[in-house]
């Protein structure tokens, strides 16, 4: 469940990188009132620890990722 999760915000994440990148729209700060506000810092913050969270996938073995995901139906 964490694994998926982690994987939703770190899309959200990237989804609204590439928005700043392309239109210079940041989605996240549009939706919730600024960059600033706390709901957008919240957002921002949980996406950080999602990132932090994922860095593990790469040192996973394919089979321990396999077993988490099915573990996470």
């Amino acid at each position: 469940m964490w694994n998926k999760i982690a994987l939703i915000l770190l899309i959200v994440g990237g989804i609204n990188w590439g928005l700043v990148g392309i239109f210079e729209l940041d989605l996240v700060a549009w939706l919730f009132g600024g960059s600033g506000s706390l709901i957008a810092r919240t957002v921002y913050i949980l996406v950080a620890i999602s990132a932090v969270w994922c860095i593990s996938f790469l040192f996973r073995r394919d089979e321990e990722i396999a077993l988490s995901a099915s573990a996470d139906r």
